[in-house]
């Protein structure tokens, strides 16, 4: 389910079956790196949304976690431990993270939810089918571990 106020409410309306909230994550840089900031924002926009209609009814899309790329570490994790204990609180099972940014393995046993790191696929110069074939590979090798993980919890 997207994050729009009428799946929202079919969410309100079914959170038993609805156990699993995913987070892209996403840096923002400007500058010399805005241009590889997009790009991976892209990709892992592209990839959630593609993993939303895989999971439709399991599923709640969250907005990315944005942030400054140049921003101390330690604010933004906190920041993070802040949107993850809330999501917890409201009765989620599971929580994935999905990003492109190395820096979030570090963190990664220190979250109670799953870190998902890919490296982000330039799809700038793919035409719409190519970047389709791309994606449903990656999301094919999620769904794997997405089921891993519920079996893992239950």
């Amino acid at each position: 389910m997207k994050w729009i106020p009428q799946e929202v409410e079919t969410y309100l309306n079914a959170k038993e079956y609805v156990d699993t909230a995913v987070v892209p994550l996403y840096s923002v840089s400007v500058g010399g790196e805005m241009k590889q900031s997009a790009a991976a924002a892209e990709f892992i926009t592209l990839l959630t949304s593609h993993l939303e209609r895989q999971f439709t009814g399991r599923i709640v899309l969250f907005p990315p976690f944005t942030y400054l790329k140049d921003v101390s570490t330690e604010k933004v994790f906190n920041e993070l431990l802040n949107w993850e204990s809330s999501i917890f609180q409201s009765e989620f099972k599971h929580v994935f993270y999905i990003t492109s940014e190395i820096e979030w393995r570090e963190s990664s046993e220190k979250l109670k939810g799953s870190l998902i790191w890919l490296p982000a696929i330039p799809l700038e110069q793919m035409s719409d089918s190519q970047k389709l074939t791309i994606i449903d590979s990656q999301v094919k090798q999620l769904l794997t571990l997405f089921t891993q993980k519920w079996h893992e919890n239950m």
